[in-house]
């Protein structure tokens, strides 16, 4: 057991922030000899000198400047879990779970994400990066207080979010940019397409045409667009996640005579909207507009 109360600490911290011991008297309302009292008692317990007098001031010893220091983290940390547990008693959330799609823009999720840290910086936060039907699996387990999808999830009521494009794409020296000519589906059969898995446990799906002769089979929408990017196949990519590879020139798409590009709204959908917690609003408002400020010139 600590012999040295936070009050203490406090107490010391605020004759060194004020210069003394009677205007730091003044700033917490108690009297100069309380102060003085609670501070030798705490240079007793310690068995250290932590204040020294300098003309009509006092000033910390060394090993003063150095208890103090650590004892400023003991001081912040104190006032964050005060401030945690009134947030709690007014039925804030310690925790809001997310499972977003994969092809969300990751530039309005990182803004959305430091916005609403900025603003709750005491609740975590956990983040499902899912694919397809996962995240509608999620609401479904009762895992997700949001999820953001192009998928309509039974039983829910979504509110549009951002419409995303897909665009068929291969690396500018991929063989069927080398045909120099419109393709067809026929063209597509003979190379092998990039595919990301459905990171649903039960009710797993495929999207978007699946014909190719070759095909591979990732977890990841970024381990796609690697194997895109390196000439290892073509894909349907989110236009979002391409942008800077498609004005480079990397990636091209690929000209396809129809299908070379289709759109998938998604929806924000909450678990229960009627029961979601400040926190929980607070990030969807945050996801909200940083797909406005964010995607407006992208999308």
């Amino acid at each position: 057991m600590s012999r040295v109360t936070l009050a203490q600490w406090q107490m010391l911290a605020a004759v060194v922030d004020h210069g003394g011991f009677a205007r730091a008297a003044e700033a917490v309302h108690k009297s100069p000899s309380t102060l003085n009292h609670a501070v030798h008692k705490l240079e007793q317990q310690l068995g250290v000198k932590v204040l020294e007098p300098v003309g009509r001031q006092v000033r910390l010893t060394d090993a003063g400047e150095l208890l103090l220091r650590r004892a400023r983290q003991l001081i912040e940390s104190a006032e964050a879990l005060e401030d945690v547990a009134g947030r709690l008693s007014e039925g804030l959330e310690a925790e809001v779970v997310l499972s977003i799609d994969q092809i969300f823009p990751n530039d309005a999720l990182a803004v959305a994400l430091s916005r609403f840290s900025a603003a709750y910086p005491y609740v975590r936060v956990q983040l499902h990066e899912t694919v397809l039907n996962g995240g509608i699996e999620m609401l479904y387990d009762g895992r997700a207080d949001i999820a953001i999808s192009g998928l309509a999830a039974q039983g829910f009521l979504g509110e549009p979010l951002v419409t995303i494009r897909f665009v068929a794409v291969a690396h500018h020296g991929h063989e069927l940019h080398g045909l120099e000519r419109q393709l067809d589906l026929r063209d597509l059969q003979r190379h092998r397409q990039m595919v990301v898995r459905d990171s649903a446990l039960r009710q797993s799906m495929d999207a978007g045409w699946l014909k190719a002769e070759q095909r591979w089979t990732v977890s990841h929408l970024e381990t796609s667009i690697d194997m895109v990017r390196r000439g290892l196949g073509f894909a349907w990519l989110p236009e979002t996640r391409i942008y800077d590879d498609l004005e480079s020139g990397v990636l091209r798409p690929l000209p396809l005579a129809a299908g070379g590009v289709r759109e998938v709204p998604m929806q924000l959908i909450f678990r229960d909207r009627d029961r979601a917690g400040p926190a929980t609003l607070a990030m969807a408002q945050a996801l909200k507009e940083a797909v406005a400020s964010e995607c407006a010139d992208r999308i």
